[in-house]
């Protein structure tokens, strides 16, 4: 039996998902349903002073409108910390619904509940709320003279400040610099499935929550806080996830109202927010601004590292993404400095979105280094291997393993980059400008603060089951546990059945910073290799058997079979053994302990991107023909999946420089384009040719398989590498995102 984990196997769940027997949150139907409908705030700022409901009240099938009059009051709220922390995971310290304030435009102030939920939106439509509006700060220059250095970010997990050396001595030791400003337009997920929670008391006690969430424990955990009731009186269902990309990382205040109303109505009910309400109700990556000087000596190499971030955030949370904390490792310097600055606006908390913090970081960091390989005539690539950072800059400690050198050679074979000319504008094809463009990527390999835990069980049959309760929001984790179970069994994949998504299986941290694969599997893993091990003791134990009185490391598995290494012919299967004993199964639980918050290794996943555009002299449109992605993720579960997860990253970075922008309207304080007719993103036709490849890396460091993830390394880099393409093609250097058709006019 060859080894399941690295091949590409497909998708245990396809033929659910193709066939449509595969049942999202806003698809279940229970006895006696009834549908939600949040009102949003239409005003950005001011507090509520009246509702008049009669005309709702007198809508076909209304059942109830719910206020902050007549809503129950929360007993408090959870502290805000990321989900991979596996605690509670409020999106923001601030529920709504509990007085007349009114803090950020869509904020919920009203629930309308009906027995269909064409009826709850047009009972909705005749809700009449009236304001008292005050002036409302909405965009970054709004506010940004009000910005302060926070003690923390990221709910309190990591510092405002980095600094190592002296910035401005080696600023002035160098002998050329860049000093460059880069702004961010806000993004939003923009999930295909928009988030959905579908609710039933079953008893006065008892809750069960259909949620479309990354995390069913974070949503366990969440919901009990913020009812005040014990999580063992809650159970939660996340079975398929129709995307998330960080908005469903977070438990945003709608799976609590949905519970609440579900309570006051006394039936089950499904809250399902629309398109336009999912940019005001799941957080973004927030408008930002970068700055970053690059010092330089005369043998090109980093005299010092200058990176400042000012962002805008709730007046509730210091939320923002962690944009430096790549950025600042990545390259060999001994002065550096990375500083966040936030200022409070009249927003919902900013939240993860695929590359939260990398994607924007080292897009403003890898922009610059190119600028400084072509004013210092170095090759972008050289000057970046010239500077890498062999060990963790903040540490000192050797990586656990990085494989950047080979990333790069193995892409730029890919890419042909040596044929590259470094002039900028050098080639054309007729009043077509074409430009190439490098950059690496980098992503932290995060591991979870707490135990994880799954549960496999073998059958008399020979077949087995694994559980964990982590959910399948497209990223391919049942097939590739599927994998990783039959592995550690030895069993063939087919006999393995991988169950996931619901908070009453084996608790997993919710899949969030591309740690998910890394955390399950490593939980999957210990326990198909316990319970192997246990089943090989029972067989050596047992005077019946024909491996009785061996020793258990001398026997393998394959196929189900337990043998002698050295006499394959010595044996018998799971089956007879424990038909024989009359055991109709067994079972055992793997708990996977992370390593501690220093390991004594530097853990980070790197790799290279290529980018080649082809930009219309006329026109300024912009169109990239073609992507390089070369990527040292450890090892590889599954290639297929693995494949698709770095593509679609990859893809993501296109839109990023190129596409996608919510743009706010400051008079009214609401997003101007919350729609997919109006928030730009690439169709097939947008899509080049990508090439996406992996050196395999022993990492030993990280978890018992050696895995990193592979979620979000892709989006990082590729944005950048597209803008270098362009600098390449046009001579002119774009410093914000999107870029668009105006910029090279």
């Amino acid at each position: 039996m060859s080894p399941a984990i690295g091949t590409t196997l497909d998708r245990v769940d396809g033929r659910a998902k193709v066939s449509g027997t595969a049942r999202y949150t806003a698809e279940l139907v229970l006895p006696g349903l009834v549908h939600a409908v949040l009102v949003g705030a239409r005003v950005a700022s001011g507090r509520i002073v009246a509702i008049d409901t009669g005309a709702a009240q007198r809508a076909d099938g209304l059942i109830a409108v719910l206020t902050h009059l007549n809503l129950p009051k929360i007993p408090g709220t959870p502290k805000l910390l990321p989900s991979l922390a596996g605690m509670a995971a409020p999106g923001q310290s601030y529920f709504p619904m509990q007085d007349d304030v009114v803090h950020y435009a869509g904020q919920p102030v009203a629930i309308v509940v009906a027995d269909t939920v064409e009826r709850a939106e047009h009972a909705a439509s005749l809700l009449r709320v009236d304001y008292e509006e005050t002036p409302a700060k909405t965009t970054l220059d709004q506010v940004r003279d009000q910005a302060y250095e926070p003690e923390r970010i990221f709910g309190g997990m990591l510092p405002g400040r980095v600094v190592r050396g002296d910035v401005e001595a080696g600023l002035g030791q160098a002998t050329d610099r860049v000093d460059v400003t880069y702004r961010f337009a806000a993004n939003h997920q923009n999930p295909i499935e928009p988030s959905a929670s579908t609710v039933v008391w079953d008893d006065a006690h008892r809750l069960t929550v259909y949620d479309s969430t990354q995390g069913p424990t974070a949503t366990q955990l969440t919901v009990a806080t913020l009812l005040g009731i014990s999580p063992t009186q809650i159970k939660v269902v996340s079975e398929f996830v129709g995307g998330s990309f960080g908005s469903k990382a977070m438990i945003w205040p709608h799976v609590t109202l949905a519970a609440l109303a579900a309570r006051q109505v006394e039936r089950p009910v499904r809250l399902s927010l629309s398109r336009e309400q999912m940019f005001h109700s799941c957080g973004h990556r927030e408008e930002q601004e970068q700055h970053v000087t690059l010092g330089v000596d005369a043998g090109g190499r980093l005299t010092a590292l200058r990176h400042h971030k000012l962002s805008i955030t709730s007046y509730f949370d210091d939320w923002a993404e962690t944009s430096l904390q790549s950025p600042g490792i990545l390259y060999r310097t001994p002065n550096y400095e990375g500083i966040y600055r936030i200022a409070k606006g009249n927003t919902i908390t900013p939240t993860f979105m695929r590359g939260p913090g990398e994607a924007t970081g080292i897009f403003a960091l890898e922009c610059a280094v190119d600028e400084l390989a072509e004013r210092i005539g170095v090759d972008p690539i050289e000057l970046r291997l010239r500077n890498f950072a062999d060990t963790d800059p903040t540490s000192g400690h050797p990586w656990s393993s990085n494989g950047i050198r080979e990333c790069f050679q193995r892409g730029a074979d890919l890419f042909g980059w040596a044929g590259r000319d470094p002039n900028p504008g050098s080639r054309r094809e007729g009043r077509t400008l074409i430009g190439w463009g490098v950059a690496a990527s980098a992503y932290p390999h995060v591991a979870p603060p707490n135990p994880q835990r799954a549960r496999a069980r073998l059958y008399s049959d020979g077949s087995a089951v694994v559980e964990a309760g982590v959910s399948e929001f497209g990223t391919g984790v049942t097939t590739a546990m599927t994998q990783v179970a039959a592995d550690g069994l030895g069993l063939p994949v087919e006999r393995v059945r991988f169950v996931g998504g619901g908070s009453d299986l084996p608790n997993i941290t919710a899949a969030v910073g591309s740690a998910g694969t890394g955390a399950v599997s490593a939980a999957v893993h210990l326990a198909a290799t316990q319970l192997r091990d246990q089943l090989v003791g029972r067989a050596v134990a047992d005077e019946q058997s024909p491996l009785h009185g061996a020793d258990p490391g001398a026997v393998s598995v394959e196929d189900g079979r337990m043998r002698l290494r050295d006499r394959p012919d010595v044996g018998e299967t799971y089956a007879e053994m424990l038909s024989r004993q009359f055991t109709p199964d067994v079972e055992t639980l793997g708990v996977w302990t992370p390593p501690p918050p220093d390991p004594g290794y530097g853990l980070h996943t790197f790799g290279a991107q290529f980018a080649e555009v082809a930009v219309d002299a006329d026109l300024g449109l912009i169109r990239v023909r073609r992507m390089v992605g070369v990527f040292a993720p450890g090892r590889v579960l599954n290639r297929k999946t693995a494949h698709s997860q770095l593509m679609g990253g990859m893809l993501w970075g296109l839109s990023h420089a190129l596409l996608e922008a919510s743009w706010m309207d400051a008079r009214l304080g609401r997003w101007a384009n919350p729609s997919f007719g109006d928030y730009l993103i690439p169709v097939n036709s947008d899509v080049p040719d990508v090439v996406v490849d992996t050196i395999e890396v022993t990492d030993t460091v990280v978890n018992p398989l050696g895995v990193k993830g592979v979620g979000e390394i892709g989006i990082v880099g590729s944005g950048a590498a597209i803008a270098n393409a362009v600098h390449h093609a046009t001579g002119r250097r774009v410093r914000h995102l999107p870029i668009t058709v105006e910029d090279l006019l």
